[in-house]
């Protein structure tokens, strides 16, 4: 009882300091429990939702003229299949929907939604109880990213023709519930759906086959096997042929939800790290300080071992209280991140209780809080009470001086501030070490927000992604190569070319293909080592493929398709951020050698000089006969990367106020101790004719160079290090080489702002001198 009297006396007579100190542990326990919470939820978010669902881990779909019953019969025998399901459907191959505020073409099936099914049951999270029946259910995605709401209109165009409905009620699909995939799928009440059936007839009449295993790890090889088995079934042969798995879902959704959790646990245990160091100068300073106190105590009584423990305690019901207080707080901000997995996955998060977390976490801080404070409190044991009495001095304790103001150099506030920053060799390694953590932290996240938000041009060749101005479908049995030329000569038009894509298979690999008629054209260049393809046996693919099947530039490998294989030398190695590991491009005239006479439909128009609203009228109308959609591909980036740019500047404003924050709060510990200490001496120069504002700035200033010092190694680390940092984060994706803009007047700015930051604080926290007279020093 005695030395719990003890530990609650200590805090009671530093409750700014434990103020300061609860609030960094806080932040910390905060921010390791959302991302740990996050990335442990995210590992079996999508393997519970297809459990809750009963939802397929495969399905394939493809036109009813095209369906075989033994490619149904291989599904059922397949290993490790414990369901399987076969329905008939409306399959649109592209069909133009409202999407974020822009016009967006994809694959689209309709069901019916009074159908009897066992796999994937339609389950409904809200309805219209007015329009039961009447309208079209619609995937939860298009609500959590795309606004609608019951009761809006909802118009699917196919073959210009518009078809339009009432929003009756939103469902949740793991493979088909958001455009990630290249598939959407709706319900229809069985009359709105018979009506549409026969006004499209059989060439709208579609398959899908579905598959439940009974352990999902086993659900990628699928499609890879069935590629194998039935090479004349695939996205090659017939346009309209679809097929996805539930881990490539999760790994399309799940990536930036876990970058940005990573990024949050990182952040977290730099503030962890921060606070222990605090700590262990707080334990260091309150014994130098209490050194006459710790003398008392012995001497009345208390064991070494007593009022260690008595230090230890203090911190650890500091930081047992903070850690608690922080996983209960992070239950009130997790619905935010719950949003953005939402709208990524385009499937409902529930904020369920996290209690494994909850504890890990506060375990994680509260151990490393008592192991650092009892090493920091050890020395305790090795006072007598008549050296504590002293103060700590043994026999002599002299040191150099180093700047005697008689020869030093420059003005004397400058010289007194270098003298007090010498002074103190371990604080300003602490201050040190923690400004460097926080402007590389900063540094990292303004990159990060610059290249997605402002100049997204790095972010693009990240993501393989091509940006031209509009992009056309060209209408199936239509000559595209003919539509291309004839575009070309279009008033506006800077360049146009073919860029399509494949499925192919290499060494049993399912690999998503591109191929383009002139590479020269694209303006995002994906390839970072070698070169694109230029002949007819050449060809790219990605780094993460090249690893997997041991081979590199100047390697040979077989490409297949079908029934047909050829040779390809690889000339260089790209990235691709949908494709993620199997990913390749081939030229034209290579893809004839597997699919002879193959011709690519999509054609990529780049602008100049030209309102693209008229270009895009002009085309309609001069060759809407040859044209099955025309896509403003700006628009359709600019909001397909909103939710993204949301997740990111989340990040950055939490981190530059956390900074911002710890700065404040180490400052303020740093200054009131440093204040404490030098309480005498502060008040003999204020006697000598010293002002208040003098010894302000004699202490700001002895902070200066070492937040200068750091914030210029921090600088420099983010700037070098940052795409080091996301290669490694994005390696899963397939992400093997990161070129992100390095703004260097921003970064300066930012490094410039923190120096500012740290002197205004400085000089707040300082303002306690004016509170030190020589008159309260002697009357003390």
């Amino acid at each position: 009882m005695r030395i719990i009297n003890l530990a609650i006396a200590n805090i009671k007579t530093g409750k700014s300091a434990v103020f300061s100190l609860f609030v960094l542990i806080f932040i910390a326990a905060l921010l390791l429990n959302i991302g740990t919470t996050v990335m442990s939820k995210m590992s079996t978010f999508y393997e519970d939702k297809v459990e809750e669902l009963h939802d397929a881990h495969v399905s394939i779909v493809m036109k009813s003229a095209n369906y075989k019953q033994p490619y149904g019969d291989f599904l059922k025998s397949y290993s490790g299949v414990k369901e399987t399901e076969t329905e008939q459907m409306i399959l649109l191959p592209t069909a133009t929907i409202r999407f974020d505020k822009s016009d967006f073409s994809i694959r689209t099936a309709l069901l019916n939604a009074d159908a009897e099914r066992t796999v994937a049951p339609l389950k409904l999270i809200e309805e219209s109880a007015s329009d039961k029946g009447e309208g079209i259910y619609i995937p939860y995605g298009l609500k959590v990213r795309n606004g609608y709401q019951l009761g809006d209109n909802f118009t699917l165009t196919y073959q210009n023709k518009k078809y339009s409905y009432r929003v009756t009620g939103f469902f949740e699909s793991t493979l088909m519930g958001t455009s990630k995939l290249a598939m959407l799928k709706f319900y229809l009440p069985d009359a709105a759906y018979r009506q549409l059936s026969e006004e499209l007839g059989p060439a709208a009449d579609g398959t899908l086959i579905s598959a439940i295993f009974t352990d999902s790890e086993q659900s990628g090889a699928l499609l890879s096997d069935y590629n194998n088995q039935f090479p004349q079934s695939n996205e090659a042969v017939d346009p309209s042929f679809w097929g996805a798995d539930m881990q490539t879902a999760e790994s399309s959704s799940a990536l930036i939800v876990n970058i940005v959790a990573m990024i949050l646990v990182a952040f977290a245990a730099m503030i962890v790290l921060m606070s222990l160091t605090v700590i262990k100068f707080r334990i260091s300073y309150s014994i130098d300080d209490g050194m006459v106190n710790i003398g008392v105590l012995k001497a009345v009584g208390y064991t070494s071992l007593q009022i260690h423990t008595s230090i230890v305690l203090q911190f650890m019901l500091i930081a047992v209280a903070a850690s608690v207080t922080g996983a209960a707080v992070s239950y009130a901000v997790m619905p935010a991140f719950g949003g953005v997995i939402s709208s990524l996955a385009g499937l409902l998060w529930t904020g369920d209780a996290h209690m494994g977390t909850d504890l890990a976490s506060v375990l994680i801080v509260t151990l490393l809080v008592l192991v650092v404070a009892l090493l920091s409190s050890m020395r305790i044991h090795k006072l007598s009470p008549v050296a504590a009495l002293r103060g700590g001095i043994m026999t002599h304790n002299f040191r150099r001086n180093l700047l005697p103001l008689d020869k030093a150099k420059g003005g004397l506030q400058f010289v007194l501030a270098c003298k007090t920053m010498l002074a103190n060799s371990r604080q300003n390694l602490m201050i040190g070490s923690i400004i460097v953590a926080i402007t590389f932290a900063s540094v990292f996240s303004v990159v990060l927000y610059y290249n997605i938000a402002e100049d997204k041009t790095a972010f693009f060749q990240m993501l393989g992604a091509e940006t031209p101005n509009v992009g056309i479908q060209v209408e199936p049995g239509k000559d595209s190569e003919q539509l291309l030329m004839q575009i070309q000569q279009m008033t506006g038009v800077e360049k146009a070319n073919i860029l399509d894509y494949i499925t192919t298979t290499i060494d049993g690999q399912l690999v998503n293909t591109d191929f383009s008629d002139d590479y020269g054209k694209l303006e995002n260049k994906s390839v970072y080592e070698g070169r694109y393809p230029q002949y007819d046996n050449e060809i790219v693919v990605t780094g993460g493929l090249a690893r997997l099947l041991g081979k590199n530039i100047g390697d040979t490998i077989k490409v297949g398709v079908g029934g047909a294989s050829h040779p390809f030398l690889i000339t260089g190695l790209n990235q691709s951020f949908n494709a993620g590991r199997n990913g390749a491009s081939l030229t034209m005239a290579g893809v004839h050698h597997l699919i002879p006479d193959h011709k690519g439909m999509s054609i990529n128009v780049y602008l100049e000089g030209v309102n693209k609203s008229d270009f895009i009228r002009d085309v309609e109308a001069e060759y809407g006969s040859m044209i099955q959609t025309i896509t403003d591909v700006d628009e359709s980036l600019e909001s397909g990367t909103r939710v993204y740019i949301s997740a990111v500047f989340a990040v950055m404003v939490v981190i530059l106020a956390i900074t911002v924050l710890v700065v404040v709060l180490i400052l303020y510990l740093v200054i009131k101790m440093t204040i404490l200490k030098r309480k005498r001496e502060l008040g003999i120069l204020k006697a000598t004719g010293y002002t208040t504002f003098q010894l302000m700035t004699q202490i700001a200033l002895s902070f200066v160079p070492i937040v200068i010092a750091g914030v210029i190694v921090g600088g420099v680390l983010g700037s070098l290090y940052t795409n080091s940092v996301l290669e490694l984060l994005l390696s899963d994706a397939g992400i093997s080489n990161v070129q992100f803009i390095i703004h260097v007047p921003l970064i300066v700015t930012l490094c410039i702002a923190i120096v500012v930051l740290v002197y205004l604080v400085s000089m707040l926290v300082s303002r306690r001198i004016k509170r030190i007279t020589a008159y309260g020093l002697i009357t003390e």
